[in-house]
């Protein structure tokens, strides 16, 4: 037979504390206000993404800009390079012709 004492009260307490606990958490949660606050909650978060989306996208285009200006720089700078090396070419073939 089993006493009194040798039943675990402290444990079946913290089981029905938890019980009640959690059905009165669901029922909060799952309430009219509670639902009207997530909304606001993700319309807000929303709001935010399409800030970050738009932001992202002005980045993007700035470095698509940059990297065609230094794609045109190294153009510029190859030309010169080459402009340089026919110039020295040149003045080469004309000290040796006065030779």
């Amino acid at each position: 037979m089993i006493k009194m004492k040798d039943i675990p009260w402290k444990h079946i307490g913290l089981f029905a504390g938890g019980v009640l606990f959690g059905t009165a958490g669901i029922r909060v949660l799952s309430s009219k206000d509670a639902k009207k606050c997530y909304t606001h909650a993700t319309a807000a978060v929303l709001r935010a993404k399409s800030d970050v989306m738009a932001t992202a996208t002005k980045v993007r285009e700035n470095c698509d800009d940059i990297l065609a200006d230094a794609k045109e720089i190294n153009e510029q700078r190859a030309l010169a390079e080459e402009a340089a090396e026919i110039a020295d070419a040149c003045g080469e073939i004309a000290d040796t012709s006065e030779e």
